[in-house]
């Protein structure tokens, strides 16, 4: 490990299936990196827990000090009180991240949406930098989206704006794990896309990647990628046509995919905004890492530690 210089940070990204942590130094790079399952252990919160610990024991075997750490979660999360209210895919509710972090570390802990972190370092250093009004929407286990108005996050009135994975796009469809029907992430998240590649027939196990493989020989494979960018092209139309954002970034596993993905997706928003001009779409430029730089800025921030312009922009081949 190389000792970060400067005033470091500690960031994580809580995820539907794994737990990234980093050692984040002044210059916005990642020093060290640690990945955990979060559904390993009956005890999520404990699985959370039990990394940030690890992080800062690895931190401190650095020869850093860190300043604070930034948490950010899926669902319903309250960044005012750093309680999580509500995440289905991690079995959170009513969660105390802040306290609870806070009490183990003895570090000051900014508590935030996964999203909308995502959407901090897009603006800050990313596809989004220079803009005031866009849409970042990370396409991973689930779908949520930072709708970013006047250069700040939108967190709405409970601090659930941004849900649209649960946006119905097929009223009467398939089931969701929300206990809504044809909500968007049963068939445009990375997640959503294999139960529906497997349960149609195709081959289980297989990611959002493997799917992109086989779009051109299977026809499975083909049938459940044109439903996802069907779906996700119709619900950026609905987005565009009530916040008209300067842009929609897309991140995650599908947006990996490249053209084979974007094509079709501006073809469909395109398609459903006949009066107007849609707005560019463009891919993430942190790719998965977005959220964790996200969560790295919020605990600057917190710190008091400068966020200057285009901090923690990601080197070629890292998004």
């Amino acid at each position: 490990m190389t000792q970060p210089e400067g005033q470091c940070v500690l960031a994580v990204d809580v995820g539907g299936t794994t737990i990234k942590g980093a050692v984040v130094g002044e210059d916005g790079r990642r020093r060290h990196t640690l990945t955990a399952p979060s559904r390993a252990d009956d005890d999520p919160v404990k699985a959370v827990r039990s990394l940030c610990l690890q992080l800062l024991d690895d931190a401190l075997d650095l020869g850093a000090t860190p300043a604070a750490i930034g948490v950010v979660t899926p669902g319903l999360v309250d960044e005012t009180n750093g309680v999580v209210r509500y995440a289905a895919n991690l079995r959170f509710r009513n969660v105390p991240l802040r306290a609870l972090v806070g009490d183990d570390l003895g570090l000051p802990v900014a508590v935030g949406h996964d999203a909308r972190a995502a959407g901090v370092a897009e603006a800050v250093a990313g596809a989004a930098r220079g803009l005031d009004n866009f849409l970042l929407l990370p396409l991973g286990t689930g779908i949520a989206a930072a709708v970013v108005v006047h250069g700040e996050p939108v967190p709405g009135a409970t601090g659930s704006a941004g849900e649209v994975g649960h946006m119905p796009v097929h009223p009467g469809g398939e089931p969701c794990s929300c206990g809504q029907r044809g909500c968007l992430e049963v068939y445009a998240s990375a997640g959503g896309l294999a139960r529906r590649y497997a349960r149609l027939g195709g081959t289980p196990g297989s990611d959002s990647r493997a799917i992109a493989d086989a779009v051109a020989t299977d026809p499975v494979a083909a049938a459940v990628w044109n439903d996802a960018t069907q779906a996700l092209g119709i619900a950026l139309a609905t987005l565009t046509l009530t916040l008209d954002p300067a842009r929609i970034v897309l991140g995650g596993g599908l947006a990996d995919a490249g053209e084979l993905f974007f094509d079709p997706v501006r073809d469909a928003l395109r398609a459903a905004l006949a009066w107007r001009t849609p707005p560019p779409v463009l891919r993430s430029a942190f790719g998965p890492q977005a959220a964790q730089i996200g969560a790295a800025v919020l605990a600057r921030r917190l710190a008091g530690l400068s966020v200057p312009d285009g901090w923690g922009a990601p080197e070629p081949g890292e998004g």
